[in-house]
């Protein structure tokens, strides 16, 4: 009897075991259940604006100053002196070079030596016509002698007019050894060294006129045509340029936004055949001298006004490719993407030209996040998109409880 009890009794212990692994698996079961059921993600939303916007066009500048002088003597002479500092603003009218003043002084002195030997003779002739005016009247002296003493004297005038001249000549010339600014500007480095001989042909230095400063660019024939009744007003005097007033905006080198606001100030004549393009300047002012000229940037312009744009932050636009998408939320808090178009960028945000509606909120921050869990559980996109907990974004926020994208 022993014998058979054996039998029963492992049957028992292994039916207990089995039992208490089904429950183990089965709780182990319930436990995968669990962990596969994540809580929505949360993201940060904005609603898309609708608003006008302006359509502005950017184009590469090239920046100058209005006047660039080009320092050059009007007299040759030997370089004595630079009076400025390479590099330093200047004044009209302030001394930058000197130059060797001896031999137009020298010069100078010869001539009004003269002047004074014409001015001698003339005063000789005038006391001669004096004298035998009225002897020739009362037939003393023969009237060829004062006809003589006229053409005389009218020729010794003329020699101390000429001899008056070639001093003022020589006047000029030393008080050109001394070369001075004629602008306001900033003075470039020195070209000549002190003991150069220098003359008319010698480019000593270069003043350039910085506030305000000109950035030059072309635009296309299409884009000009759009200002063309307002600059066709305005040179011929019918209307203001107002329209063109503070309309420029300047990216400098770095891609930083210069503070001032500029105005389109000079329109080429004609649009040039191999480019058709036509250069505009636009004049922006500079009193800090931080724009130079050779500089390189980027001038912005409106051209004209997209009404009722569609506009979201750039932050929310899923760029796919060649492709856009936008994370748009349902009424019942569901994220799904949806394709959309976009057109022209406005500073932070982005137009959006076709696929969403004005007021439909969509995901800034957290985009990362509902593509991970739609990728986890690809049905729910099936059956009206991924559960979210959505809370508002604002533009100062820093990354909140939804994280970064």
């Amino acid at each position: 009897m022993s014998k058979n009890l054996l039998p029963g009794r492992l049957l028992s212990a292994l039916a207990s075991s089995f039992c208490a692994l089904s429950l183990l698996l089965l709780f182990a079961c319930q436990k995968k259940e669990e962990k596969a059921a994540p809580q929505p993600p949360e993201v940060l939303v904005t609603e898309v604006v609708q608003q006008n916007v302006p359509v502005t066009e950017e184009y590469v500048a090239q920046l100058n100053g209005p006047v660039n002088a080009d320092i050059t003597p009007k007299v040759q002479g030997y370089l004595l002196r630079q009076d400025y500092q390479n590099g330093f603003f200047v004044r009209k009218g302030q001394l930058l070079f000197e130059l060797d003043p001896r031999q137009y002084q020298a010069s100078l002195e010869e001539v009004k030596s003269h002047v004074a030997v014409a001015e001698a003779n003339l005063a000789r002739l005038d006391a001669d016509v004096a004298r035998d005016t009225p002897l020739a009247a009362l037939n003393a002296i023969p009237q060829k002698q004062l006809d003589n003493d006229l053409a005389n004297q009218k020729a010794m005038h003329a020699t101390v007019q000429a001899a008056k001249a070639a001093e003022q000549n020589a006047e000029l010339n030393l008080a050109w050894t001394k070369i001075y600014s004629p602008i306001d500007g900033i003075a470039g480095t020195a070209t000549s060294q002190i003991g150069d001989l220098v003359g008319t042909s010698t480019k000593m230095a270069t003043i350039s006129q910085v506030n305000p400063i000109w950035a030059y660019f072309n635009v296309s024939e299409a884009a000009f045509l759009n200002i063309a009744p307002e600059v066709t007003g305005f040179i011929t005097g019918k209307v203001n340029l107002s329209k063109l007033k503070n309309i420029a905006e300047y990216t400098q080198a770095n891609d930083e936004p210069y503070k001032y606001r500029g105005s389109i100030i000079s329109i080429n004549r004609a649009v040039g055949t191999a480019t058709g393009t036509i250069q505009i300047a636009a004049e922006f002012p500079n009193p800090d001298a931080v724009l130079r000229p050779g500089g390189f940037g980027r001038v912005r312009i409106a051209t004209g006004v997209n009404n009722g744009a569609l506009l979201v932050p750039q932050a929310a636009v899923v760029e796919v490719q060649t492709d856009y998408q936008l994370i748009v939320i349902t009424p019942e808090s569901k994220a799904t993407f949806r394709p959309v178009k976009m057109g022209e960028r406005v500073g932070p945000n982005w137009i959006v030209t076709e696929g969403v509606k004005p007021g439909e909120r969509v995901v800034v921050e957290g985009i990362q996040k509902v593509q991970m869990f739609a990728a986890a559980a690809p049905e729910l996109m099936k059956t009206g998109g991924v559960p979210v907990i959505a809370r508002p974004w604002a533009p100062a926020a820093t990354q909140g409880a939804a994280g970064s994208n």
